[in-house]
């Protein structure tokens, strides 16, 4: 159990933020549910607070009070330019600077794989390399990661940055079987970023204990993340219900997969 007395949960609607909300699951003392539409039933230990992350005086009243944010809300694909900057680049410096003026002490925040897309699969990276985000989506986390960075160099305010893979129940196709993170592992990470002692301001890969894997996830080690699940576990079924993509074709030579081969979402759009 983290020691932290209210703990902000935005995407609480999600599929990852409807994980976290399990009951076994230790976010706070009491976890207030943030997301566009209200929450159903609430635990004893749940407050429901729906908003619009765009709007700076809901988020920061639904901050007020809080000392950790889990920071899972925002539009969860590509989409429209406006779209993206409303909900997750708008919406993540609402979250950060009401964090700042509550003293909230600490931030688990969402990020993911198509953040560093562009890496090719061959390719073995770390938290600390240069991002190459795959989609206007995968450039609102990078701005996020580096707000996060800013607010822990100015103001102290800690972050565990998240670069989630693939969060699903169950690999379905062969780029998952190197970015699968299983539910449970899922949460489990979150907890550990939230329960750590000092964290400044950390990326770690959220991927369970797969065989393969594109990235060095000492840092999330260091957090005393222990994967507990593995997607070799259904690697015969995924390969046999698949087959081998081009590697010349862009959704499989880079890591980003589909999101590299998409092309710019403002010109479909037209």
């Amino acid at each position: 159990m983290t020691d932290y007395k209210r703990t902000l949960l935005t995407g609480a609607g999600g599929g990852v933020g409807t994980q976290l909300r399990k009951s076994e699951t230790r976010l706070g003392q009491i976890v207030r549910l943030s997301d566009l539409k209200p929450s159903s039933d609430l635990a004893a230990h749940e407050e429901d607070y729906p908003l619009d992350l765009s709007d700076f005086d809901a988020v920061s009243e639904a901050v007020k009070g809080c000392d950790a944010i889990v920071h899972m809300g925002g539009h969860a694909l590509e989409g429209p330019w406006k779209t993206v900057l409303d909900s997750n680049i708008t919406g993540s410096y609402n979250i950060y600077e009401a964090a700042r003026r509550h003293g909230v002490k600490r931030v688990v925040y969402a990020s993911s794989v198509h953040a560093i897309g562009y890496y090719e699969r061959t390719e073995t990276i770390d938290g600390n390399v240069s991002t190459r985000p795959d989609s206007l989506y995968g450039v609102s986390k990078t701005f996020v990661e580096n707000l996060g960075r800013y607010y822990f160099d100015k103001f102290g305010i800690e972050t565990v940055s998240i670069r989630i893979g693939s969060c699903f129940p169950e690999p379905t196709d062969r780029r998952h079987l190197i970015t699968w993170l299983s539910y449970r592992d899922c949460r489990q990470l979150v907890e550990k970023s939230l329960s750590a002692p000092r964290v400044g301001f950390m990326v770690a890969y959220g991927m369970s204990n797969n065989s393969e894997a594109f990235w060095d996830n000492r840092t999330a080690a260091v957090l005393g993340y222990k994967p507990q699940d593995s997607a070799d576990d259904y690697r015969e079924k995924v390969l046999a219900m698949t087959t081998q993509g081009d590697p010349n074709d862009p959704a499989v030579r880079f890591q980003g997969g589909s999101f590299v081969a998409a092309g710019h979402f403002e010109d479909s759009e037209k």
